[in-house]
């Protein structure tokens, strides 16, 4: 599979029938659950070890056809962070509208050691079970970015979006705005068991490199 990025208009053509993936997702993500849920234990104990607040962060996201829902992750940052967001908004690393600071001063030590091995985004197998992700394809922005988004962007949410995918598998935040939306649209027009299979193994060597990974 190669990760070329295409035009907005030429990756526009209708996903593929959701069926297959939907099934896919659903075992992978049972397995995967019943595989876990120790490890889930012990990062729920060194969350509320680390510093005031819950175990799960859940924030409002875009989801497929505009739609929104609650995105779950293990808290990663301090229970303030939220309100902090204006202070550090100028100072991300990554290109366009995503804010992405490699040392961004609201994660805690725990959190730290979450994002370089993509733990954080564990319980986001619960929105894979419930429907409102699939185990690959655009990560959900937020609600502020998407009401930013330039008209060929909003086609990245004719999919669910996924826990991982092109953009992912290419290089996470070291990937800017525009390259990113090439990649989601160029996974629109892709979408597929065969696609989903193939970045879902890419996926495993990116989490173990940890490369754009902060």
């Amino acid at each position: 599979m190669t990760m070329t990025t295409l035009g907005s208009t030429r990756s526009a053509h209708a996903p593929a029938r959701p069926g297959g993936k939907r099934v896919l997702d659903l075992l992978l993500t049972s397995a995967l659950l019943l595989a876990t849920w120790p490890l889930f234990a012990l990062i729920a104990l060194a969350v509320t070890s680390s510093s005031p607040g819950p175990v799960f962060f859940i924030q409002t996201r875009v989801g497929r056809n505009g739609s929104t829902f609650g995105m779950i992750k293990f808290r990663s940052m301090y229970a303030d962070a939220e309100a902090r967001r204006a202070e550090v908004a100028a100072l991300s690393d990554r290109e366009g509208l995503c804010l992405k600071l490699r040392q961004d001063p609201r994660i805690t030590p725990v959190g730290r050691v979450l994002r370089r091995w993509s733990l954080d985004e564990l319980p986001q197998l619960f929105n894979v079970l419930v429907g409102d992700m699939s185990l690959v394809g655009p990560r959900p922005a937020l609600v502020e970015e998407v009401a930013a988004y330039p008209d060929h962007a909003h086609l990245r949410h004719r999919v669910l979006p996924g826990l991982t995918g092109f953009w992912q598998v290419a290089g996470r935040a070291e990937i800017g705005f525009e390259e990113m939306i090439d990649l989601d649209l160029e996974y629109v027009r892709r979408a597929s068991v065969s696609t989903d299979l193939l970045v879902l193994l890419k996926t495993v060597g990116v989490v173990l490199t940890g490369r754009g990974a902060y």
